[in-house]
């Protein structure tokens, strides 16, 4: 025996809204009717009229039925397309004058709007994977039980395997999970199916779907360190290259020279003095080498800095009364004590006091020294009047000078100093006006 399902009835709203109509027009068609049947009528013009009234009265509760809900079933339809993110469908009569147009439109605004949003999401997220793709980072993205949920190029060379084959795969089997764990970023030598070397990990968490990811990034330090250090030892060379064939050149030269002298017959009667002269030069010539070399040991053996309390206005005023060539302008900042080491910080100013110098007598320009403190850092400035920089690429590389009596590492040292006390150093053409700016920054503390 097969039971059949009860008839279903009509929702709750759709059946509130028909009795609402029902019992609006109930009252007045059953007073008409008993006025009607207690008057002296005929049993036909009684039977008519309450058939014209009564389905009079039933069309228009089921036409209010009707206006009422056929406008909610098609907001709901749109609802569940945007639900579904189909936002093709747009509600008719939508207008700004009307209660219920005024609601369509704001419901087709709203599919209009999502839309606008999902296309540009799509194509972001089309951008984000092109960018993914082409950058020579290894990204993967794991979930929160530590399963591989997304891979780029990069990291489907580092593995050696294409995407399809280590998405879903846990970081242990992908020899990944020692980068999951311990302290970030950091540096670690590791060797992976597709490279080995040096690599920096990053790590950061995000959120897809509601659930947690981390969001692991390798980088290839080694090819970047090789290049550096490459490039690092052809400046080098070229330099060291450079100043000891200025001196060889003329010790060659001169040592040619005194042995031709020497070979002569019969001697000549001025060989003492020229031999003299000659090996003074050459003295001269070994000296200043000696002087490159020292200064370059110097350079690569700058001592970490023994900090103490350094007024700084003392400092100032003791390191400027030192250049005598020029009269140097003190504009005083606020009174600050910093902690730092003093000698180092000397040689440094005193570097900077004698470039500005150097320039400002070019031009009969001035200098002008100055400092102040602003979000717990100490700024001193170092400004000339003299004719600029030409070349600003080149100012830091050691034993780059463009004096004909420069060493070329005053600023190389100073940068070094200033980043030694946590700071750093910078020098600029002056914006507005001609001259150079010199300008040190030091966090203080305290």
């Amino acid at each position: 025996m097969v039971s059949e399902r009860p008839p279903r009835s009509p929702p709750p709203h759709e059946r509130r809204i028909f009795l609402l109509a029902a019992l609006a027009g109930f009252p007045p068609l059953v007073l008409a009717l008993v006025f009607l049947w207690i008057g002296d009528f005929s049993t036909k013009l009684r039977w008519t009229v309450l058939i014209l009234a009564g389905g009079w009265w039933l069309g228009i509760t089921l036409a209010l039925r009707e206006a009422v809900v056929r406008p909610l079933q098609t907001l709901s339809n749109m609802l569940a397309a945007l639900r579904e993110e189909d936002f093709s469908i747009r509600a008719r009569g939508a207008r700004a004058d009307d209660a219920l147009g005024l609601a369509f439109l704001e419901a087709n605004t709203l599919g209009e709007t999502l839309r606008s949003q999902r296309l540009g999401a799509v194509e972001t997220s089309a951008l984000m994977r092109k960018v993914m793709d082409v950058i020579d980072v290894a990204l993967f993205a794991f979930d929160a039980d530590g399963r591989l949920r997304l891979v780029n190029r990069a990291g489907e060379r580092l593995l050696d395997q294409a995407e399809e084959r280590i998405v879903g795969r846990d970081a242990a089997s992908l020899g990944l999970a020692d980068c999951l764990e311990g302290e970030a970023p950091r540096t670690m030598n590791a060797v992976f199916p597709g490279s080995a070397g040096r690599w920096e990990i990053r790590r950061t968490p995000f959120r897809q779907h509601g659930r947690p990811h981390v969001l692991l990034v390798l980088s290839d330090l080694s090819r970047t360190l090789r290049e550096e250090e490459l490039a690092a030892w052809q400046r080098l060379v070229r330099v060291l290259s450079h100043e000891i064939n200025n001196s060889l050149a003329p010790i060659k030269s001169i040592a040619g020279s005194l042995r031709d002298l020497a070979q002569r017959e019969p001697r000549p009667p001025d060989l003492d003095a020229d031999v003299g002269r000659g090996l003074a030069v050459i003295e001269g010539r070994a000296g200043a080498l000696g002087q490159f070399i020292a200064s370059y040991a110097r350079l690569t053996r700058l001592p970490a800095p023994q900090r103490a309390p350094l007024d700084v206005e003392t400092w100032v005023r003791r390191v400027i009364a030192l250049e005598t060539r020029l009269p140097v302008r003190l504009e005083s900042g606020p009174a600050t004590t910093i902690r730092a080491d003093g000698d180092q910080l000397d040689q440094l100013l005193i570097n900077l006091v004698r470039n500005a110098v150097d320039a400002a007598l070019e031009t009969q320009g001035g200098v002008s020294v100055g400092w102040r403190t602003r979000n717990g850092t100490f700024e001193l400035r170092v400004d000339d009047e003299g004719p600029g920089l030409v070349d600003t690429a080149n100012l830091f590389v050691p034993f780059f000078t463009t004096k004909p009596s420069g060493s070329g590492i005053g600023l190389a040292l100073s940068r070094q100093i200033a980043e030694a006390h946590g700071g750093t150093l910078t020098v600029e053409n002056r914006r507005g006006r001609k001259g150079v700016q010199a300008r040190l920054r030091i966090p203080i503390q305290r």
